[in-house]
């Protein structure tokens, strides 16, 4: 005879059945692909919710992109560009998600915000809607000496790229050189990386800034445009808007580009002192798991693949225009981080401190800064370099070694410059050792340059006046030059097959001291060219 369940039987099977699905659901959730997939769907909607439209958002826009006000999420201001595909990589998109390797590894939530409007960043950076913000290190000197950024301590944590082709020098018909600039109207977003590019390339040239009449422009994209008029004869631009400019303009060229000029525009990214000491974990993970990505991308082309997907959805491109944004930058892996921050005392290249010291003097001299900025030591914090330095070994952390080049060619030996600097080296009569007094001149004058433009050769021609026998002039001037060029290979590593060595002894005298006739023309005369050989091809 059947037997009648009691209330409290009733009520145990309840509890069991209830017990049993939440089981089931726990197991569902965090142990299949399905469980997976619904929690990224739900923490994605979320992270929508809270951040607003940030991806594809940019500064244009009339509305100030905002992060996540999650205390646990780390919001990063991106711009529109190729170097960040490593961070987006690493995150798997965007927005925060548990797909994210930031995520997994770390359990950090990151949201990246593009927003190519650098004051509204900067003022979402004061407000704390942003943690990170990125420029580059030579601009850096236009956030740190104001009084009123200072204040909040802002403090370079990492560099992300250089420059590989992302910045352009477009000229048109007739400007063959960078000598060629003198005299010439150039559009130039002012102050902006652009001035550090064509400011560095003028040196290189023996001209100053004031040499060229400026146009003044917003930003590279409305430079690009202006070269499309009659208005200027070059323009400082972003890749890739240089390319409609050139196909507009009949005869117009890329005159030199970052590419030459491989070591000048070193993007980085800063944050306030407070929120490092108070979130050094978070900046850490950040650190470390953006090095992991770059050095997946650098090892696997399929990764680049997939980073060209994600970058293309951030920035609004196609696939094929986000791949080649990214080949126009070189991403710093850890040990480029090392020696931008000078922790590697075995690094003689450009460093961080460079072009930020040089460019906080150049700002101040323009009027563009109302004071010369902090030293770079004072304005980075390296703490997360240093704590990831024993984790983060093998090929892919390593640094970018010196470019090899092969010996020149016969071609390549009389080459036309892309730029010519004169530099009056003092040696005693009839001698070619260097004196201590033309060793600091070369430093100062010759070195810089020779670092910053890392991928051309370097032809060295050393001159004289009349004075003495013909042959004997020519072999003094040749030895010259090689006292040059041997100085910047022991002093900094230079590959020696990057240089050309031409002693032209009195045979090449400057216009309008052809004949020595006054004391003031040969020492004109007695002169070494430093020349940088356009197309030369390093390997």
């Amino acid at each position: 005879m059947a037997r009648r369940l009691t209330t409290f039987s009733k009520f145990l099977i309840t509890m069991i059945i209830i017990l049993g699905l939440f089981f089931l659901i726990r197991f569902i959730l965090n142990e299949t692909d399905l469980g997976s997939k619904l929690k990224e769907q739900s923490q994605e909607v979320t992270s929508q919710t809270d951040a607003g439209t940030t991806a594809g958002n940019s500064g244009s826009s009339s509305s100030t992109p905002v992060g996540s006000d999650d205390e646990d999420v780390l919001n990063v201001q991106l711009v529109t560009w190729g170097g960040y595909a490593p961070g987006l990589y690493y995150n798997e998109g965007a927005q925060p998600n548990t797909r994210s390797r930031f995520y997994k590894d770390y359990g950090l939530k990151v949201n990246f915000i593009l927003n190519d409007n650098l004051e509204t960043a900067l003022n979402a950076w004061v407000a704390d809607e942003y943690d990170i913000l990125v420029q580059t290190a030579d601009a850096f000197p236009l956030y740190t000496a104001p009084q009123e950024i200072n204040n909040y301590e802002p403090k370079v944590i990492m560099q992300v790229d250089w420059s590989r082709g992302g910045d352009v020098i477009i000229a048109k018909r007739g400007i063959n050189s960078i000598n060629d600039l003198k005299g010439k109207r150039v559009a130039v977003a002012e102050p902006s990386p652009s001035q550090t590019l064509l400011i560095t390339a003028l040196e290189a040239a023996g001209l100053k800034y004031s040499d060229v009449e400026i146009v003044a422009s917003p930003d590279p994209v409305v430079a690009a445009t202006t070269f499309k008029g009659p208005d200027v004869d070059a323009a400082v631009v972003w890749s890739p808007f240089h390319l409609e400019a050139l196909r507009e303009i009949a005869g117009s060229k890329v005159l030199v580009s970052t590419k030459e000029q491989s070591h000048i525009i070193g993007d980085i990214m800063f944050a306030k002192e407070s929120y490092i000491q108070q979130n050094r974990d978070k900046i850490n993970a950040f650190y470390e798991g953006w090095m992991k990505g770059v050095a997946e991308l650098y090892n696997n082309e399929s990764n680049q693949q997939k980073a060209a997907k994600i970058l293309g959805e951030f920035l609004g491109f196609p696939e094929e225009d986000a791949m080649g944004a990214m080949m126009d930058v070189r991403w710093a892996t850890h040990g480029d981080n090392m020696n931008f921050f000078g922790l590697n005392p075995s690094y003689k290249g450009m460093k961080g401190s460079d072009l930020y010291e040089k460019m906080a003097r150049e700002f101040n001299r323009l009027g563009q800064a109302e004071r010369i900025a902090p030293p770079w030591r004072n304005v980075v914090n390296t703490s997360a370099i240093s704590a990831a330095n024993n984790r983060l070994n093998g090929p892919g952390f390593m640094a970018e070694g010196q470019r090899e080049f092969t010996p020149a060619s016969a071609t390549e030996r009389t080459a036309p410059a892309l730029a010519v600097k004169p530099v009056t080296i003092n040696f005693a009569t009839g001698q070619y050792q260097l004196t201590e007094n033309a060793k600091t001149l070369i430093d100062l004058q010759v070195a810089e340059i020779a670092k910053s433009f890392g991928n051309l050769r370097v032809r060295i021609e050393g001159n004289t006046d009349n004075v003495g026998s013909h042959d004997m002039n020519v072999q003094l001037s040749q030895r010259r030059a090689r006292s040059v060029a041997d100085y910047l290979i022991q002093t900094y590593g230079m590959d020696r097959n990057r240089f050309i060595i031409v002693g032209n002894g009195p045979d090449n005298p400057v216009p309008g001291c052809e004949t020595n006739a006054t004391e003031d023309c040969k020492a004109k005369n007695r002169r070494t060219e430093f020349q940088l050989i356009a197309g030369a091809e390093a390997q």
